[in-house]
């Protein structure tokens, strides 16, 4: 798995590196330089808002963790998807290691183990990409009648034919899928330190109780699956919003369909580190059968890019800074609780 990431990524910077010399440094530079400090701040505020809705979608099925948690968990699994050299998947199990944040008696938080951080994970990811369904949908609806459109509307579409038959088995699995689970979980168990495998594999009968209880509020999980559509949505707003700003005449429905139909690709590719190279392929090819320059949508995805870095990294280093003071405050309670005998002999030498 690590040769084949590591060989993935190569592959991606090799793309975008070629797209790049092919049109140009200078080009694509000056249609970024168009958007400005106003306009890459105000992307900024309308990512932030949107992974606020996130959180609000991971809450809606799973309340007992809180808005703060879900949001803060979910800004960790997002950058770091983003901003690592890793898999989607990589960034699946930092996620879940956030999401079992310690009490906080400054907020009131509780504690969550292993078993339902990653149940929640688990049900956030379903909710998610049932809304993406739809939405990739909307987009290829968008897409239709448009020349050139017809060379991604049957694959994408094939494509999530396939997703829905995954994303329905993965339900039935969380369902009644015991033997399934415990192949996830253990596959899961492979990227995450033995301790925290072993208490995941040992409580086995926890992680499905905590399942079964989202599950048993399907309003709840049907609610979080629109909120996650809502999202999609925004997002395409967003892209909208700096296609605009980049001198693009698109409509919004245009965007619809370049957002969601990269989101579709993306999807296929999301074993390759931050989808390099497939996300600017992905622009590029779509704009141009919209009528928007290749350096424009070239420009759009390394702006999209500069946005993720921006709101990714301090999260990371946030999170990094809580993780290390963590570390430190449960390394004085070991050793305020450790037996105080160790100077005995000590003393009894001195007697």
């Amino acid at each position: 798995m690590k040769k084949l990431t590591f060989l993935l990524s190569l592959l991606g910077i090799a793309v975008l590196t070629a797209i790049t010399a092919w049109l140009g440094v200078g080009p694509v530079l000056g249609a970024m330089q168009r958007i400005g400090f106003g306009g890459f701040a105000a992307l900024l505020v309308g990512q932030v808002v949107i992974d606020v809705g996130l959180g609000l979608a991971w809450l809606l099925p799973c309340p007992d963790l809180g808005l703060l948690r879900t949001v803060s968990a979910r800004a960790v699994r997002d950058a770091a998807g983003n901003c690592l050299p890793f898999s989607q998947l990589g960034g699946i199990v930092l996620g879940i290691r956030a999401t079992c944040a310690e009490p906080d008696t400054t907020h009131h938080r509780r504690a969550v183990q292993w078993p339902e951080a990653v149940a929640a994970n688990l049900v956030d990811i379903t909710t998610e990409v049932l809304g993406q369904i739809v939405f990739v949908l909307l987009a290829l609806l968008c897409l239709v009648g448009h020349q050139g459109g017809g060379r991604f509307i049957w694959p994408v579409l094939g494509g999530m034919a396939l997703l829905s038959l995954g994303i329905a088995g993965f339900i039935w699995t969380q369902h009644r899928g015991g033997a399934a689970v415990h192949r996830v979980v253990q596959f899961f168990g492979q990227h995450i330190a033995a301790g925290w495998r072993d208490s995941l594999v040992d409580n086995m009968d926890a992680f499905q109780a905590h399942l079964d209880d989202i599950w048993q509020r399907p309003g709840r999980v049907a609610l979080g699956a629109t909120m996650h559509l809502l999202c999609w949505l925004g997002s395409a707003a967003l892209s909208w919003f700096a296609f605009r700003m980049l001198g693009a005449d698109l409509s919004f429905a245009g965007a619809i369909a370049i957002e969601g139909v990269v989101c579709g690709i993306m999807s296929a590719g999301f074993l390759v580190p931050a989808a390099l190279g497939v996300q600017e392929a992905a622009y590029v090819a779509l704009g141009m059968i919209f009528g928007v320059d290749a350096k424009v949508a070239l420009g759009l995805s390394l702006l999209r890019r500069g946005r993720d870095i921006a709101l990714g990294i301090p999260v990371l280093l946030l999170w990094q800074m809580f993780e290390m003071r963590r570390l430190g405050h449960r390394n004085r309670q070991n050793y305020e609780g450790a037996p105080q005998g160790f100077d005995e002999p000590r003393s009894r030498r001195a007697s």
